[in-house]
């Protein structure tokens, strides 16, 4: 009884359509950071070296970029309200869930060989699902405010 009251608070608190992200793809992560009391869009982009719990209401993606010369590894909760958008920007041919390697490798070693995707079709999500959405930002929006 108290597995299937967990499950179902946490569907609650998934959200309704997400990207399918994979190992190996380039995306670009859209998150809300506070500042006081305001709040703006951080972009981070870099590739997915790790995907955990996709059917879970705690998935999880590991990015990796490279900046000013060091390894910068972020962790994202896919459901969390935080993250905003993540958007596919390039698909890399993988055989592997997890990319630990990368973490050796700089330059043209660290390369993934990219695939062919419609990337217009991946970064959509259901019309039905957006409206929705909007629907209950709306909501909670109005429920902030009160």
């Amino acid at each position: 009884m108290s597995f299937e009251l967990l499950k179902m608070v946490g569907d609650a608190q998934k959200k309704k359509a997400v990207i399918d992200v994979r190992p190996g793809d380039t995306v670009r992560v859209s998150q809300k950071i506070k500042e006081g009391d305001k709040f703006r869009i951080q972009v981070f982009e870099g590739t997915v070296i790790r995907v955990d719990r996709k059917q879970s209401h705690t998935e999880r993606i590991v990015v990796r970029k490279v900046a000013s010369g060091v390894g910068v590894e972020k962790s994202f909760l896919i459901h969390s309200p935080l993250v905003e958008k993540v958007e596919i920007v390039r698909r890399g041919k993988v055989r592997r869930n997890n990319l630990r390697y990368l973490r050796e490798r700089s330059g043209k070693s660290a390369r993934l060989a990219q695939k062919d995707f419609d990337r217009h079709a991946v970064n959509t999500l259901p019309e039905e699902t957006k409206e929705e959405i909007s629907e209950e930002v709306k909501e909670v929006e109005t429920a902030e405010a009160a």
